[in-house]
């Protein structure tokens, strides 16, 4: 009986051994992609933040370059990804996704064009899209304040107009946020710093008028209050 329970647990053994190690390396292989993705979003993120602090200088050159590497490092998390959806849906390479679209729409919304590029276009999620073009717009503030504190109102205003627009567009959208990826969080944050910039820019904007009504009084001769009135 004892041989017979030997030889029994010896083929359990046996059939097991190769089913685990199947299990095994498919793991293995599943976590040499994930790290390997972990390391190149990080690279993404990294270079996300440096091209847009290079848009805020206005070297649009040295953005455009580090947004190519970039996109040479989200590209290659996602086809260390591709064999593993279950992976692509962690967190991490939505986070990267984000950031990238983040970092290309605010410098396309600070050049002033309207010619943003869609998910398509950056071959990103939906939802990764969504998220970096509303932080994009939350970006702007930075620029519209570097404006207003030079003088130029003008663009200021431009810049909360975008502002204004890319809220208008995202608003409506109305799911949970398990299917958005936290959108309305994003979208409240957009919020308040549009309501910061609209005061900052109309602030500024009565300031001039003021100083405009009072250096026309001055060349005129008048007294300021009576141009003012």
């Amino acid at each position: 009986m004892e041989v017979a329970d030997q030889a029994g647990a010896a083929a359990l053994r046996a059939a097991l051994g190769p089913m685990v190690d199947e299990i095994v390396a498919g793991l293995d292989e599943a976590n040499r992609a994930r790290e390997i993705a972990l390391r190149e979003c990080r690279t993404v993120i990294r270079l996300c933040g440096s091209s847009i602090r290079s848009v805020h200088r206005r070297d649009d050159a040295a953005a455009a370059a580090t947004l190519a590497e970039a996109d040479a490092a989200l590209r290659a998390a996602q086809t260390a990804l591709q064999p593993f959806p279950d992976l692509t849906h962690a967190g991490f390479l939505h986070d990267a996704e984000k950031e990238y679209v983040e970092a290309c729409c605010t410098r396309v919304l600070v050049a002033g064009s309207s010619l943003l590029p869609g998910p398509l276009e950056l071959a990103v999620d939906g939802r990764s899209w969504l998220k970096g073009l509303a932080e994009a717009a939350s970006e702007l503030r930075r620029h519209l304040l570097d404006r207003l504190r030079e003088g130029d109102l003008e663009r200021a205003e431009r810049l909360t107009r975008s502002m204004e627009e890319v809220y208008d567009a995202l608003v409506v959208i109305d799911f949970p946020d398990a299917l958005t990826l936290g959108l309305r969080r994003t979208l409240d944050a957009l919020r308040a710093v549009l309501e910061r910039s609209r005061a900052d820019v109309t602030t500024t904007a009565v300031q001039h008028r003021l100083w405009t009504a009072i250096e026309g009084a001055n060349l005129s001769g008048l007294p300021p209050g009576s141009a003012i009135l």
